[in-house]
């Protein structure tokens, strides 16, 4: 494994064509080793911090076996409308002041329009006038080019759309929309001018093969940054009953990302929870971002935490905004 990390820091990609067995059988540790390896000669030593806040909660018309938020669903998840602008600033303020990267909106339903898309605008205008040096990222379904356009104008960069899976457990969890309409997605997004943020989600009932075709299907697509979600199971969801991914099978899942995708961000998103010392092997196994923070329906980690341990590690964040200047005068890192 070592000479194959080293044959993918010198340039080399692999494919569907390559042998991708030994990325499932080989010594963990070696493999952790080697994925760290190439996050380090690749992506260096930057970590990238990244908060979501739910901006419209429950009432889903999907129905994503893993989401709390579905109406098909019977949960305890909370449920309200698109939230004023003056919440999502508060939100953004504490974070900010917290050395986050991304702030990110996201909103339960098929897609975001009409009403909620024009105070969706609203606030991301708010956003990016009073923290512009903050990233924008939005969440908000199967959205038509022009809307996403209309996001662009508001100040947002980054677009989140997860393919979740692979093609063909797709229709496992999800029957009410498709892969390829979240592939058409991606594709709009791009089209309209917006970074793209996809990944998705493991412990499903997916098989190795299929967490090696998400990766490459990402990997084609050119994403550059990938959330990478450790199934929590929530009573309610049809996945309610899944057994929690073992911490090993976790950390070889980071370890084939890194190698299918040596210059992504590997973004840990939900399932930290697993480890308790707040997921510092996985990033000693190819990860280099993280969602920090409460997550949507879990609980996440909490940032000042993360900022203590990620840079205990070696790792190179954001600089704090220094207080009593004036937050627009702060530059990114």
């Amino acid at each position: 494994m070592k000479q194959l990390a080293r044959e993918i820091i010198n340039g080399r990609r692999l494919t569907a064509k390559d042998d991708l067995s030994q990325l499932i059988t080989a010594d963990l540790s070696v493999l952790c080793e080697g994925a760290n390896e190439i996050r380090k000669c690749l992506c260096g030593n930057r970590i990238d911090l990244c908060s979501i806040v739910n901006g419209r909660a429950g009432r889903c018309s999907e129905n994503c076996s893993f989401c709390a938020q579905s109406a098909h669903h019977y949960t305890a998840c909370e449920e309200y409308g698109f939230q004023d602008t003056g919440k999502f600033l508060d939100d953004c303020k504490h974070v900010y002041e917290q050395g986050v990267n991304h702030f990110s909106i996201v909103t339960a339903g098929r897609a975001l329009e009409g009403s909620d898309l024009e105070k969706a605008i609203a606030a991301y205008a708010a956003l990016h006038r009073e923290y512009p040096d903050m990233i924008l990222c939005a969440s908000h379904g199967l959205m038509s080019t022009e809307n996403l356009r209309k996001l662009v104008e508001a100040g947002v960069t980054m677009y989140h759309s997860n393919i979740e899976t692979s093609e063909r457990f797709f229709p496992n969890i999800c029957t009410t929309h498709s892969f390829a309409d979240k592939l058409e997605e991606i594709k709009r997004a791009t089209e309209a001018g917006l970074t793209v943020c996809s990944g998705g989600i493991f412990g499903m009932g997916e098989t190795w093969q299929d967490r090696i075709d998400m990766a490459l299907t990402l990997a084609d697509l050119g994403i550059t940054s990938i959330p990478l979600n450790f199934l929590i199971p929530i009573h309610g969801t049809p996945l309610g009953g899944r057994p929690m991914l073992a911490q090993d099978e976790i950390l070889r899942i980071v370890a084939l990302f890194r190698y299918l995708n040596p210059t992504a961000f590997l973004r840990i998103s939900a399932g930290r929870c697993y480890f308790e010392d707040g997921g510092k092997t996985l990033f000693e196994s190819g990860a280099n971002a993280t969602l920090t923070g409460d997550l949507l329906t879990t609980i996440g980690n909490q940032t000042r935490q993360d900022r203590e341990m990620l840079t205990s590690m070696g790792f190179e964040l954001k600089t704090l905004p220094y207080k009593g200047e004036n937050h627009e005068c702060q530059q990114n890192n």
